[in-house]
């Protein structure tokens, strides 16, 4: 039997996760079984609008037509192949990725998690090979959020929840540095320093963008003491907050740059790029993986890509973003909104985002809650006034509903 052949009621579905899977999210109570542009459809074909845009994913729109084609005609021609032998997906997409943020190499992972790990490694074999082997120490970002993974999770500024407690001890050399606070890193710095690692904006952190003070006092402070500066676009990179990549907006040029999220349109795909020197760093078998730079996941990343470009959609995300966030400062019981382009965050003055979060689905509108306080919102880089329009209105409907 294949998988086309089983015919399952919504009900059913929802018993067989519930027996077999180990359940680590708090579950929306519909199965999504079809996606088109700014809409997730249910298995009644109700359609909900998509302000989560799968975590920042879905960022040329649900189910985009070159991505489909793309990923339809990979598949025909070769899934995986491990990365010995070179194939036309990893290479023509490697131009693309360098040329287009101006980084000299490319490394692919699966996931932003493990473009973290991987420049958590490469800082720290830099680090080795530059200067001996307690040139290791790296400084993270207070409320930071890097990845569940040892090394990536020992990298976040989150110590006291459920991120980190009942996991530890971390991996040690990671101190947390204020963020927005130039001073505070710089006192972290010591001997043992090798690289300063931030998000150009905390998404998970409750949608909190760098000031431009803080960035460019960043590249100016590792300049003058000889470290590297790291940054995660796992959540910002390509087109989210205005510029192809978040570090644009800043006009500085990181050592090395995570990326993952809106860079494979819904497949499994990451990557961290440098510069040649500190990609000189890495060679055989200091870092590898089966399934990085899969073709089918670098077809999907390449036709993705293309369209966010092609389509300018960072400057949609920076004139409907900031449309938006103009919009819901009008919101009842609002205390702040932030934004880069069309990563949003919305704090109110009462400790109701999970509540108004759920008022908002079942008004068919899909946003999520960061703590008590903020509902954060990253739809797809498609995103028109009307669909914001329509969104603000639900949230309004959603707050006035918990009051």
């Amino acid at each position: 039997m294949q998988l086309k052949d089983v015919n399952l009621t919504a009900d059913q579905v929802k018993d067989l996760c519930t027996k077999y899977m180990i359940e680590t999210y708090e579950r929306f109570p519909f199965v999504a079984c079809r996606a088109e542009g700014m809409y997730l459809y249910d298995e009644n074909d109700n359609a909900y609008l998509d302000f989560y845009g799968g975590i920042a994913v879905n960022s040329a729109g649900n189910c985009n037509p070159k991505v489909v084609e793309a990923v339809r005609d990979q598949v025909g021609q070769i899934i995986h192949t491990f990365n010995y032998p070179y194939t036309i997906p990893q290479a023509v997409l490697s131009q693309l990725i360098c040329e287009t943020i101006g980084m000299d190499k490319v490394l692919y992972q699966q996931s932003g998690t493990e473009a973290n790990e991987a420049m958590i490694k490469i800082a720290r074999k830099y680090g080795t090979d530059h200067y001996g082997p307690d040139k290791f120490h790296i400084i993270t970002a207070i409320n930071s959020f890097h990845g569940r993974t040892y090394g990536a999770l020992s990298a976040t500024g989150q110590t006291n929840n459920a991120l980190q407690l009942g996991f530890k001890p971390m991996l040690e050399g990671f101190t947390y540095a204020e963020y927005n606070n130039l001073a505070s890193f710089e006192a972290a710095i010591t001997d043992n320093t090798i690289a300063i690692m931030v998000e150009p904006c905390q998404g998970e952190g409750g949608v909190v963008p760098a000031t431009r003070e803080f960035m460019t006092g960043l590249r100016k402070l590792c300049d003058e003491r000889g470290l590297l500066l790291l940054l995660d676009e796992v959540q910002t990179g390509w087109c989210r907050t205005g510029e192809v990549m978040d570090y644009m907006n800043y006009g500085i040029k990181p050592d090395c740059v995570s990326m993952a999220k809106a860079m494979g349109g819904g497949l499994p795909i990451g990557a961290m790029a440098c510069t040649k020197e500190v990609a000189a760093t890495f060679s055989g078998g200091t870092h590898g993986s089966t399934y990085a730079g899969s073709p089918v996941c670098c077809a999907a990343a390449y036709a993705q890509i293309r369209e966010l470009l092609d389509r300018d959609l960072a400057g949609n995300a920076r004139a409907v973003g900031d449309y938006f966030a103009g919009k819901l400062r009008t919101l009842p019981h609002v205390k702040e909104v932030r934004n880069a382009g069309l990563l949003v965050g919305v704090e109110f003055d009462l400790e109701k985002a999970v509540e108004i979060k759920h008022e908002c689905l079942d008004r068919k509108l899909m946003v999520t809650a960061i703590g008590k306080t903020i509902i954060r919102m990253v739809p797809p880089l498609i995103a028109t006034r009307e669909d914001c329009d329509k969104c603000y209105d639900i949230l309004k409907e959603a707050v006035e509903a918990v009051v």
